[in-house]
């Protein structure tokens, strides 16, 4: 029976999502270890990667239960699960068809991120909100705007990656204030690696006037590349993902 999971976690607990050859503290390989404490041995699928220090909170995997399980008792595997994971929570599991698959079915995956500025967050916020300076929120909200659209993201992609298909439509991309948090959203069929915290960093820039809005579309058109930094990961998170 295929699984479907919808799980939140800390990322300040791991070195990203994806199974690594160096380290083992890593999203997927915890959930593994999990599974195979029940006798379950299969491997972890998700919608995607988050880097080190990036968290979730509906992020969705799949996996593969022994032919003995039955559906009725996905309840108590989840309560079992939960018991053994630290900084993982599983908040749902649902059987799928056997030919679901996380990853490419997915149509459109949410990311926000969580900003104060400098120096007004709490000392129990620093690994779950970023402090990122905004002189002006006319430019950083005309920066969003720039991404919206079917572009190749070819130059807001972090190295070493080995995608070879930069094109991505961004559907949405949007700041909000909460109080004296700000939250950036972007909504897209998909990303590259690293792609938002590049777009983010990309907007911030705008913002403060380190570039141009016209710099910023240059890059965008894939015509020029005039910045390669990254936002903060700490207040990113996967928010959620629609099939």
């Amino acid at each position: 029976m295929r699984v479907k999971g919808v799980i939140a976690y800390d990322g300040s607990c791991f070195e990203g999502f994806q199974r690594q050859k160096r380290t083992e503290r890593t999203v997927t390989q915890a959930m593994e270890n999990a599974l195979a404490s029940l006798g379950i041995h299969s491997p972890i699928v998700g919608s995607g990667r988050t880097d080190t220090g990036v968290h979730a909170t509906g992020q969705v995997i799949h996996f593969d239960l022994p032919p003995y399980w039955e559906q009725q008792e996905l309840g108590k595997l989840q309560t079992h699960l939960n018991g053994k994971l630290q900084a993982i929570r599983i908040k749902h599991l649902s059987p799928v068809r056997s030919d679901f698959h996380a990853r490419y079915d997915a149509r459109e995956r949410i990311y926000r991120y969580l900003f104060t500025a400098p120096k007004r967050r709490t000392v129990f916020e620093r690994k779950y909100v970023a402090e990122l300076r905004i002189d002006d929120t006319d430019l950083l909200k005309r920066a969003l705007g720039l991404f919206l659209g079917t572009h190749d993201f070819e130059l807001f992609m972090k190295t070493g990656s080995d995608t070879r298909h930069y094109v991505r439509t961004i559907r949405k991309a949007y700041c909000i204030q909460r109080g004296r948090y700000r939250i950036i959203y972007f909504h897209a069929d998909g990303f590259l690696r690293a792609q938002v915290r590049m777009m983010i960093h990309a907007s911030i820039a705008v913002a403060n006037r380190e570039v141009t809005l016209e710099q910023l579309g240059e890059q965008i058109d894939g015509r020029k590349r005039h910045l390669t930094g990254l936002a903060p990961p700490e207040g990113l998170y996967l928010a959620r993902v629609l099939y």
